[in-house]
């Protein structure tokens, strides 16, 4: 996410660890760069001035003063502050009701309150454990009612039914009505939107309001609507009493201001960022770590938990026992191995939660073509048959012609990922058995507590 703004206050990142000590004409530099950064990624001016203000007062400000490295004590303030502009820490979803417990979405037409609302929904069964409901109340928009019918039943929670001929206060009220009689624990309103601002849209969604007493109001927002974010946040501000921000297509090409600006003007929490079009591309808004990511310092802690997330245990032990008694890692293992990787996120996705020192000489382009091999080698592996998956050494050239026409690719590349596949292989021998820590030392020799050399 935020691409250009992360580019920039990488950059002026690294420049700034290199200063020796602190001026006011370097502190005027930094300042200046991280104001045109804010700017170019379509951040609201009253809150670049404010930001500005702030990093300037605790730079030139007893913050600074004696630290043993100056650049890393400015890259610190600006850290801070992109965190308190974000807010600060974790706001989790408020279910403290009675039984059950009503979320109204608002926003604008586009900015994805339908998917999102099916996102919540799975969000609140897998990790609060939560029976949900769901219903739609936009009568206007073609299809909303079955889109959210849909996407509810991907997520695994209960769809109730309306009619465009409903008025959308009936259809809240007897959602309400039918999800008190059937014990659910949350009702998750999906309202209608508007491509602008206007008084229907307005009056009807506080007549909603008023009607289902939500315990929480959450505005959706695209986070590629830059400048526009803000009119928009502080028309439904004005009009709702919200509790909550979320953030949609922030893997998209956004530039990252509505994540800055529109918890400003709004004084609510950013509570969850869509991450991916998938029914389970939603993640918890934590501001600190975003801050990391947006100054290029990666995420760890998310790279950590879609690990885990994505990571079938069984399968991993599976693999671990079998190497262990002996047998051969396969091409079955290897594309496992694969898929395994593409549940979590893919290359694009993990590569996008590692620190920009660790990623800046792999471009776009690099990325691209990494993803395009994966999917070749996937391909390559489906077309063989489970005899020659199991038995790699049967693979002589006519079977390499048949594989190569059925992935529709060339003979070298179904020998280059043979080349790959044998590398892989003769790895994971030497992980048996200890076979990793001798594997580390060849790589460098172990020195003290520090590791191996060569990973310092």
């Amino acid at each position: 996410m935020a691409s250009t703004l992360t580019d920039r206050l990488s950059r002026l990142v690294k420049t700034m660890r290199g200063q020796a000590r602190i001026t006011e004409d370097n502190v005027q530099d930094m300042l200046r760069e991280v104001r045109m950064a804010l700017l170019e990624a379509d951040v609201a001016l009253p809150v670049v001035r404010d930001f500005i203000a702030r990093v300037k007062e605790k730079a030139l400000g007893a913050d600074v003063v004696g630290s043993l490295s100056p650049g890393q004590a400015l890259v610190g303030i600006v850290n801070r502050e992109l965190t308190a502009t974000m807010g600060e820490g974790v706001s989790d979803i408020n279910l403290a009701a009675q039984p059950p417990a009503v979320i109204l979405m608002a926003g604008l037409q586009g900015a994805g309150k339908t998917t999102t609302t099916a996102k919540l929904a799975k969000h609140l069964i897998e990790r609060r454990k939560k029976k949900v409901l769901t219903v739609s109340a936009d009568v206007y928009r073609p299809a909303a009612i079955e889109q959210l019918k849909t996407v509810t039943r991907q997520a695994g929670a209960e769809w109730f039914p309306s009619l465009p001929t409903d008025k959308p206060v009936d259809i809240a009220r007897a959602a309400l009505d039918h999800a008190r009689r059937h014990y659910f624990d949350v009702l998750l309103v999906d309202t209608a939107g508007r491509l602008a601002i206007d008084e229907a849209l307005m009056k009807e969604i506080a007549e909603l309001h008023a009607a289902v007493n939500p315990v929480e109001t959450l505005f959706v927002v695209d986070a590629m609507q830059g400048q526009d974010a803000i009119n928009t946040a502080r028309a439904f501000k004005e009009a709702l009493p919200l509790t909550g921000i979320v953030l949609t297509k922030t893997d998209g090409d956004s530039r990252g201001g509505a994540a800055l600006s529109v918890r400003q003007v709004t004084g609510v929490p950013i509570k969850f960022a869509g991450v991916s079009e998938k029914i389970d591309g939603l993640e918890v808004f934590d501001a600190q770590r975003h801050a990391g990511r947006v100054l290029g310092m990666g995420d760890i802690v998310a790279l950590v938990e879609e690990v885990q997330k994505g990571v079938d245990v069984a399968a991993a032990q599976k693999l671990a026992d079998k190497l262990k008694s002996g047998d051969n890692f396969d091409l079955n293992d290897f594309l496992s191995q694969i898929s395994q990787m593409k549940k979590m996120g893919g290359l694009a996705g993990l590569m996008d939660k590692l620190p920009a020192q660790m990623t800046a000489k792999t471009g776009a382009a690099d990325m691209d073509r990494a993803e395009r091999d994966v999917r070749r080698m996937e391909g390559i592996i489906n077309s063989m048959t489970p005899l020659e998956r199991r038995k790699p050494e049967l693979l002589k050239a006519t079977r390499k012609r048949r594989i190569a026409a059925g992935a529709g690719v060339q003979v070298q590349d179904v020998n280059r990922l043979l080349n790959q596949f044998e590398q892989m292989q003769g790895m994971m021998k030497k992980m048996k058995g200890g076979g990793l820590m001798k594997m580390m030392k060849r790589m460098g020799g172990m020195k003290g507590m520090g590791g191996p050399a060569g990973l310092r």
